[in-house]
């Protein structure tokens, strides 16, 4: 990431189904935080996920066990 001193916000507007609004909304309301929020969150996992990728590793849900319950594909 930019580690330049960052100024004011950016305003982002986006289109999206009524249906990824509402598990936006309740995203938002179950974790006690603001959609803007989730999407920020959300952002910096997919540059997590991305870096991950490019060294040429997987990303993936381990369970207690060191177990992958699920594998993310697609990124």
């Amino acid at each position: 990431m930019n580690t330049k001193k960052r100024s004011a916000a950016v305003r982002v507007s986006l289109d999206m189904s009524p249906e990824a609004n509402d598990l936006l909304e309740n995203l938002a309301s179950a974790h006690g935080t603001t959609k803007s929020q989730i999407l920020r969150r959300a952002v910096a996992l997919y540059h997590v996920a991305s870096e991950a990728k490019a060294r040429g590793n997987r990303i993936a849900v381990i369970d207690q066990d060191k177990k992958v319950v699920t594998e993310v594909v697609g990124l």
